[in-house]
């Protein structure tokens, strides 16, 4: 047997069998897999069958309130620190997000998200109308997620209390490049809220973005940190550069890259919820399917924050196309 296809094989068959692989397997992994990607994408696709057999969930958000973010990283539109065309605008109200939810739901949306810019919610009024849109969206039969920037326990307890399933907060790339993407907050404050939603009972969904300037082992390294935070869901997103941010020049990454990472993520996130979000079009382009082959079981669908998306129509034909069903959990 060639040696790559000898080492992907064994550590398939290791991570099918819910063996956590070490470091150096990873590193071992990503070599032979940029010799033989397609054996690896196979291979990523074995294992994600094996846990998540042939559903493929789907995840429409809201931005539900936009731009003017104090945070300073790099790759966002939303930063007060630049200068882009992202809209600002406060809060919107539980109806409008119930809109959103409902057209997301006729789509075929199993989930869906409400994502706010800012480091954190502060004042009670806007919290009692996140409390209320999540019951909303809940009693239209999908599963409530939300994206609030920083958390406590005892708010997190409080979500958990109005209904909402799952608590999304992405730690964005690895600890060794976090430094050179953003520097308003702290890595661990990322960490302590991913950990404060756990504490409190919410499923938690954290990834971050891939091409930003790190490196594959830097991938690796956020990987292996959501291993051990044991997150339940880990969204890849690709950069897509956006006028007027420090990252607006960044080349994209060659898609076959993009493929050996997330066959990367599934090896060392075997069990978990991968979904491939933004940035996923522009980037794979006449690849994007082969990015479920690759390890994805799950789909964020329709528009994201600030760019948009594709059709969902398009996304089901796609994952039916795959032989696969676009059907919840």
């Amino acid at each position: 047997m060639n040696h790559e296809i000898g080492i992907i094989e064994d550590l398939k068959e290791k991570a099918a069998d819910g063996a956590g692989i070490s470091l150096e397997e990873i590193l071992a992994l990503y070599k032979a897999g940029m010799k033989r990607p397609f054996y690896l994408i196979a291979a990523a696709d074995e294992i994600r069958e094996c846990f998540k057999g042939k559903r493929i969930n789907l995840c429409g958000i809201v931005n539900a309130k936009s731009g003017l973010c104090p945070e300073d990283c790099r790759f966002c539109a939303q930063s007060a620190h630049y200068c882009t065309d992202a809209p600002q605008y406060p809060l919107i109200g539980k109806e409008e997000i119930m809109k959103r939810a409902g057209k997301a739901k006729e789509s075929g949306a199993h989930m869906f998200g409400i994502v706010t810019s800012g480091t954190r919610i502060a004042g009670e009024k806007e919290w009692r109308e996140i409390y209320a849109a999540i019951q909303g969206v809940n009693g239209l039969g999908l599963k409530s997620c939300v994206s609030l920037g920083i958390l406590d326990k005892e708010r997190a307890v409080k979500l958990r209390e109005a209904g909402l399933y799952r608590y999304h907060h992405n730690l964005e790339t690895a600890k060794s490049f976090f430094g050179s993407i953003c520097t308003t907050h702290t890595y661990q404050e990322d960490i302590d809220t991913v950990a404060a939603a756990q504490e409190a009972g919410l499923s938690t969904c954290s990834g971050g973005i891939i091409g930003m300037g790190e490196t594959m082992e830097q991938r690796i390294e956020l990987a292996l940190t959501l291993r051990e935070l044991d997150v339940d869901c880990a969204p890849v997103n690709i950069l897509n550069p956006r006028q007027g941010t420090p990252l607006m020049n960044a080349k994209l990454l060659p898609p076959i890259e993009i493929l050996v990472s997330i066959a990367l993520f599934r090896f060392i996130l075997p069990d978990k919820d991968i979904k491939l979000c933004g940035g996923k079009e522009a980037n794979l382009r006449q690849l994007l399917p082969l990015g479920i082959v690759a390890g994805c079981n799950s789909l964020m669908t329709g528009d994201y924050l600030t760019t948009q998306g594709r059709s969902p129509a398009l996304d089901i034909e796609m994952i039916n196309d795959l032989g696969l069903n676009a059907v919840a959990e």
